[in-house]
């Protein structure tokens, strides 16, 4: 009889390094999707951009929103979210280049940042 106490304790012993390294991949995995929840709804938050005030002030407002869509893609996991916000950054990045008094420049501008958008909330979902 004890023998086969001894089996058991060996047997359930060796199952659970195998179950925590399971718990531990399923945690990864939901602050993962956490990390990655938490900076689609912040960067979201971000994609607003008024053309119509002081073009120094959409500058500095274009620049602010460009950091922080770049420390949200150094911060989360996901590939496809990552490249997303880098997107979205490069578009803010391209306003702070940009003639932006110039209606045909804006235009443009929304245009193609509507497309990044789309595609961040694509990879959001």
């Amino acid at each position: 009889m004890k023998r086969w106490g001894a089996v058991a304790v060996v047997a359930i012993g060796g199952m659970l390094p195998a179950g925590c390294a399971e718990v531990d991949s399923a945690i990864d995995q939901a602050n993962s999707a956490v990390d990655k929840v938490s900076a689609c709804t912040e960067a979201l938050g971000l994609t607003d951009l008024n053309p119509l005030v002081d073009p120094a002030k959409l500058k500095a407002r274009a620049e602010d929103k460009e950091r922080r869509l770049r420390t949200l893609a150094s911060d989360v996991g996901d590939q496809d979210v990552k490249n997303a916000l880098a997107g979205m950054a490069d578009s803010y990045l391209q306003v702070q280049k940009e003639r932006i008094e110039d209606a045909g420049v804006v235009a443009q501008w929304a245009k193609h940042s509507l497309a990044r958008l789309d595609t961040l909330r694509k990879v959001c979902t």
